[in-house]
């Protein structure tokens, strides 16, 4: 797959700072890496002071960028608030969301409710109050990037990841309209759907997978389709695995209700334009 922007046109578009959510271990502190590496300075977000100082160490010593930790808990109700003040002097051209924990899987009615709450407050209202305070900067820059990372399990429901389940289906659904709808604001707005990735959290959940992807693939494969359509899965069995629970083409969808939702609202429409899944 060829890149939309690289090299001195990435740095344009998405730089000169990158803002990750949930960035310290797994597939976020790959991006951590992956940016560093394309010549941005990074802010990961994260809980443990600990682990994101270790990601600051790792990622600093390899690459000549400025890393900045900013602790926090990402399930706040006003997360926007101390994230914006903590970023405020800085150009952000780039925000992702990582953060969307599977831990605490298994029967719904055996497990407090509160755990559950838990997973929608971290994997639905955090996207859409940063994605807000970030894509208003955005475009008032007129440039950038939003990623929101969801999963292959917000394609269907499933027993015993009822919930996760259904946050990362909203996750992907608001991207896919944030997609259309920003993309004339100059904002390239893109969903990662992960399938099985070798992060800590999944070898410590399931013992690991030799078929699970390497997080810095996962992460270098998702900037890489930045601005090439809504939706990007990683791996071709996960696309292949995609398709078949999605036969119809979802772009036209997504530009047909558009159309109707812009007209009902007296707003403009722009036909949003790309490829799917990952797909050339």
């Amino acid at each position: 797959m060829t890149a939309k922007y690289e090299g001195a046109a990435f740095r344009e578009r998405f730089g000169p700072w990158a803002v990750v959510a949930g960035g310290s271990d797994g597939i976020g502190a790959a991006f951590g890496e992956a940016l560093a590496r394309r010549g941005l300075n990074v802010v990961l977000i994260g809980r443990s002071e600990a682990k994101l100082a270790a990601q600051v160490e790792r990622i600093g010593r390899r690459h000549p960028v400025e890393i900045r930790p900013l602790v926090a808990d990402l399930t706040a109700p006003d997360i926007d608030g101390p994230v914006g003040r903590a970023t405020a002097d800085l150009d952000v051209g780039l925000f992702i969301y990582n953060a969307g924990s599977g831990r605490e899987m298994g029967p719904f009615l055996d497990r407090p409710a509160e755990n559950w709450i838990r997973q929608v407050q971290l994997a639905c209202s955090g996207p859409v109050l940063l994605s807000h305070h970030f894509g208003g900067r955005l475009r008032a820059r007129g440039r950038g990037g939003i990623v929101l990372m969801s999963s292959m399990a917000s394609l269907v429901g499933s027993a015993y990841i009822a919930t996760y389940a259904a946050a990362k289906a909203f996750d992907t659904r608001l991207g896919e309209g944030l997609w259309n709808e920003l993309a004339p604001a100059g904002i390239d707005v893109l969903t990662c759907l992960a399938g099985a990735t070798d992060t800590e959290t999944f070898r410590e959940d399931t013992g690991g997978l030799p078929s699970a992807m390497a997080p810095l693939d996962v992460a270098d494969g998702t900037l890489d389709f930045l601005g090439r359509g809504p939706i990007y899965v990683p791996g071709e069995s996960n696309r292949a695995g995609a398709r078949a629970t999605r036969p119809v083409p979802r772009n036209p969808l997504n530009n047909a209700l558009s159309q109707i939702n812009a007209n009902s609202f007296g707003l403009p429409f722009a036909e949003g334009k790309g490829s799917e899944f990952g797909d050339a």
